[in-house]
């Protein structure tokens, strides 16, 4: 995707988003260059735990996952990020033939690709930039074994159920037969502990939050009044979903595109929600998607989980 139709489709989007009732925005749009320094900050948080969780429980699952890769393998992680987490997979795979990283934005991913390179010269890598959802093919020139999709994060509860079971059918298309999918979730938990971890004391998922605003106004000309909107994060029971908003503060107008958006005073732009999982809606997903669930490994308290999908 070039920078021009990516500015294209985050203007879309938003006009879209605000046109809607209630006003939303996918959270993929967090992850400018900004956003993604945010984010890798409020996995360093002490209350943020999903990070250092999955971290923990992909170090010891490694070993087993690699061996299943076979050799001349490809791994694929979609919405690669940093690759920091991806490094825990490399160190054990040790006959991996490509890494393709996957990712909107084109900073963040240029510079982990050439992270990654520097650190595995043997390994080939060939980022891809683009949104996960909407690809319909892999590069050529990667290896000609296994493919083994890489999903962690618990990224998969950004999408709506809808949308989780169309991308990892989507995802086992792209891979092909005999592909495997290891796919990271966060798992339903206390309220308390969900609400603190994703709006922590010193206020960096905050301006996570905050940045998407920041960025259409740089990118899309917006004209938001960043001091009108503050942070608030919510645990929906209902739906087992974390939910990020940006509420008004006061009554304030936005002009976008030629056309304008008014927000009432408590009126909210919904810009995450991050669905919590159990072992059995997980299996359920997979099965939906055409997958089947290899293994199901947990971790301890606050727990993630890694699910081992088969094609």
């Amino acid at each position: 995707m070039t920078d021009d139709a990516e500015v294209a489709r985050f203007r879309r989007d938003l006009v879209q988003g605000l046109s809607a009732t209630p006003k939303t925005i996918s959270p993929k749009w967090f992850y400018d260059a900004e956003g993604s320094r945010l984010f890798e900050d409020i996995t360093r948080l002490p209350e943020y735990y999903p990070t250092r969780q999955e971290a923990a429980l992909l170090r010891r699952l490694a070993p087993t996952l690699a061996q299943a890769f076979g050799p001349d393998a490809t791994l694929v992680e979609f919405g690669s990020g940093a690759s920091e987490k991806t490094r825990i997979l490399l160190d054990a795979a040790h006959d991996l033939a490509a890494y393709v990283p996957i990712d909107i934005s084109p900073d963040a991913l240029g510079e982990a690709a050439v992270r990654i390179g520097q650190t595995y010269p043997r390994l080939k890598v060939t980022p891809l930039v683009g949104d996960f959802l909407h690809l319909d093919h892999l590069p050529d020139d990667i290896g000609q074994g296994r493919r083994v999709g890489f999903f962690p994060g618990s990224t998969i509860g950004n999408l709506t159920p809808a949308e989780a079971i169309e991308f990892l059918a989507s995802a086992r298309h792209l891979l092909d037969e005999g592909a495997l999918f290891i796919l990271g979730v966060d798992l339903v938990k206390d309220a308390a502990t969900l609400v603190t971890a994703y709006d922590d004391a010193e206020g960096v998922t905050a301006a996570f939050n905050m940045n998407l605003l920041v960025r259409a106004n740089r990118e899309l000309g917006a004209d938001f009044d960043l001091d009108a909107f503050e942070h608030r994060a919510v645990w929906n029971a209902d739906q087992s979903r974390m939910e990020m908003h940006l509420v008004a503060t006061r009554p304030t107008t936005v002009t976008l595109a030629g056309q304008s958006f008014r927000f009432a005073t408590g009126e909210t732009l919904h810009t995450e929600s991050s669905r919590k999982f159990t072992e059995t809606s997980v299996r359920a997903m997979a099965d939906a998607a055409g997958w089947r669930v290899g293994a199901f490994e947990r971790g301890p308290a606050p727990s993630v989980a890694l699910a081992l999908l088969r094609a």
